[in-house]
């Protein structure tokens, strides 16, 4: 009789699991990421069951190269799979740490890399977290004060790649998902680390949850509730950053408008920042980081120049605009000859400055007879422009252009013959200048 009861709720959690997934397109596969874990061998033999499904699984195991026993599992997975009648596929990743990065962060992303990199229009990648995993999700960004995204744990489906990312268990508990397994009497792996407190998670499933739950025996579900009422509430949220931050954002620089952040309150100015990081793909800021870019760069008098580094960028702001620079290693910028007959040339921090056709600028003819350089700021130069008197300081037409000046000794300067011709893509000297219907060239950077 319980056996039967079993097969019963198995067949249930597979119908469950086939009325999240849309079989409408032939063409899509399904991938599921297959540990040899007990959550992934159910999701996987569940949707193998589906005659509609299972000619559109592949079973993938990402190999971490972490741990001795990794190989093992490898073939178990594979083995399984063959056994289950469906596609099987190893992907290996490189799982080191970078520098600031944990652990189990660093193998979470070469991992969801690696899936990313199968997954075209249309696909679905199908994971088998379940409702116990919901709530470690949520008790740990609860215990790191993340505020709505993170309380509102994992979604059960989101866009991923070029397709979509589901988790058709994520309502399940892990009970059904070990009843299922007994009574289909699967063979899973057991991987030794869970058992190690050292990390967060484990922590949190070996220790603290059998603790609560025997005070409240439906803590998982409903923390998973909790979940979905501020995943429900951040949609508002989002709604209105949307309109905030589409308001104070610059598209043509990537920068946002202080005049226009300012209009704000405190807590409308912190939901822009956090959006703007978002829209820039960064890592969200600590609160600590968004009060310093307020009080440090955005109230800063308008005649001083501070810069507030992060993880690997640069807040800094010039006039109207607010600067989410990436930090890259400054060399010195090198001389160099522009060679006879090439249309590019690489400069400094990998751009590349070209020429092309036009109805103005440099006489071709000019430009192919006279020896090239490209070079850049020593301070002092001056150039005469078309249509204008007098010459001009490369300082002053800069601080005109509203160029700010970190990017200003990047920009590269053309001499022709020892004179200077042109300043990067933005001016040509009043000296070389000339406008003809053809046979002429300029310049873009």
């Amino acid at each position: 009789m319980q056996g039967e009861r079993r097969k019963a709720k198995g067949s249930l959690l597979c119908e469950d699991i086939i009325s999240k997934l849309d079989l409408g397109n032939e063409r899509q596969r399904f991938y599921i990421a297959y540990s040899g874990g007990v959550d992934s061998h159910v999701l996987l033999h569940c949707c193998s069951s589906m005659a509609q499904l299972k000619d559109k699984i592949t079973a993938v195991y990402v190999h971490h190269g972490l741990q001795a026993e990794a190989e093992a599992w490898a073939e178990h997975c594979e083995k399984t799979a063959k056994e289950l009648g469906v596609e099987f596929l190893t992907l290996r990743v490189n799982a080191n740490a970078t520098p600031g990065e944990s652990p189990e962060e660093a193998a979470r992303n070469a991992r969801y890399a690696a899936l990313e990199s199968l997954i075209s229009v249309g696909d679905v990648l199908l994971l088998a977290q379940h409702r116990e995993d919901q709530l470690e999700t949520v008790l740990l960004q609860l215990f790191r004060g993340s505020g709505l995204r993170g309380l509102s744990g994992m979604p059960e489906r989101q866009a991923f790649g070029s397709g979509a990312m589901l988790r058709p268990l994520l309502n399940t508990p892990k009970q059904a998902i070990c009843d299922y397994a007994q009574s289909h009497q699967l063979s899973w792996v057991e991987d030794p680390s869970n058992q190690s407190n050292d990390y967060d998670r484990n922590f949190l499933r070996n220790a603290v949850v059998p603790l609560l739950k025997q005070r409240w025996t439906a803590i998982d579900k409903t923390v998973a509730r909790s979940a979905k009422h501020c995943a429900d509430a951040q949609v508002l949220v989002e709604e209105v950053a949307d309109e905030l931050f589409n308001a104070a954002f610059n598209s043509a620089n990537q920068t946002l408008y202080i005049s226009r952040l300012t209009e704000h309150q405190l807590h409308p100015q912190q939901l822009i920042i956090r959006h703007w990081f978002r829209h820039l793909g960064l890592k969200m800021p600590a609160q600590a980081f968004v009060e310093r870019i307020l009080n440090e760069v955005v109230a800063a008098a308008g005649h001083r120049d501070p810069v507030l580094s992060g993880q690997g960028y640069s807040i800094r702001r010039y006039r109207d605009k607010l600067y989410c620079l990436t930090q890259v290693v400054q060399n010195a910028q090198q001389d160099l000859v522009w060679p006879n007959g090439q249309a590019s040339t690489k400069i400094a921090q990998g751009q590349v400055l070209s020429y092309e056709p036009s109805s103005k600028g440099i006489l071709r003819e000019q430009w192919q007879a006279a020896k090239v350089e490209i070079r850049f700021r020593r301070g002092g130069e001056k150039i005469c422009l078309p249509g204008r008197q007098g010459h001009h300081s490369l300082k002053n037409l800069f601080q005109e252009a509203g160029i700010p000046p970190w990017e200003r000794d990047a920009i590269p300067l053309v001499y022709l013959d020892d004179m200077l011709a042109a300043v990067g893509d933005l001016w040509i000297s009043a000296q070389f200048y000339i406008e003809k219907t053809q046979g002429c060239i300029c310049f873009r950077l």
